[in-house]
C-alpha cells in the first residue's frame, strides 16, 4: 500500500465529516439543544483531526501519479491548492469548536456567537473540500473533466 492508495482511502472523510459536523451543529443550534450543539462541536473537532491523513498523504500521492498517462500536473496543482485552503479552513473551524466547547462549559454569554461562527467555518470548509475533491477526481477520472472525449482532451 502506497501513499496514493492511502490518500484515496482517506480523502473523502474530511468532506463527509465536515458536512456531518455542520449539519449536526446547525440542528443543535436551531433547536437550542445543548447536547446536539456539543456533539456538533466534537464532530467538527473530529473532522479537523481526520483531515490530517488526507493532507499528509497528498504530496506522496501526487509524486506517484504525476507521470502517469493523461495526468495533468496543472490538475494536481489546482487540487493541491484547493485542498490546502479547505484544510486550513477546517482546522480553523476545529479551533473555533474547541473554544466554543470551553465557552459552553463556562456558560459564557458569547458561546452561542462563537458556535455560530464555528458553524459558518465548518460549512465553508465543506464547500472548499468538496471542490477540492472534485478537482482531485479529475486527475484520474477523465470522464468528469470538461471536454472529455473531444479532440481537445485527447
Amino acid at each position: 500500500m502506497n501513499q496514493a492508495h492511502i490518500h484515496l482511502i482517506v480523502n473523502h472523510v474530511p468532506i463527509i465529516g465536515s458536512l456531518f459536523a455542520a449539519v449536526l451543529l446547525g440542528v443543535g443550534l436551531l433547536r437550542q439543544n445543548s447536547s446536539l450543539t456539543k456533539a456538533g462541536h466534537v464532530a467538527v473537532l473530529a473532522a479537523g483531526l481526520l483531515c490530517l491523513p488526507a493532507q499528509l498523504t497528498g504530496a506522496g500521492a501526487a509524486a506517484i501519479v504525476q507521470n502517469l498517462p493523461r495526468v495533468s500536473r496543472a490538475l494536481i496543482h489546482n487540487h493541491a491548492e484547493a485542498a490546502e485552503l479547505g484544510f486550513w479552513v477546517l482546522e480553523g473551524a476545529a479551533s473555533l469548536a474547541l473554544l466554543s466547547l470551553l465557552m459552553l462549559k463556562n456558560n459564557s454569554p458569547k458561546a452561542r456567537l462563537l458556535s455560530l461562527l464555528t458553524l459558518v467555518a465548518a460549512t465553508i470548509s465543506f464547500s472548499l473540500l468538496a471542490r477540492a475533491g472534485n478537482l482531485g477526481g479529475q486527475i484520474r477520472h477523465t470522464e468528469i473533466r470538461e471536454g472529455f472525449g473531444t479532440a481537445d482532451e485527447l
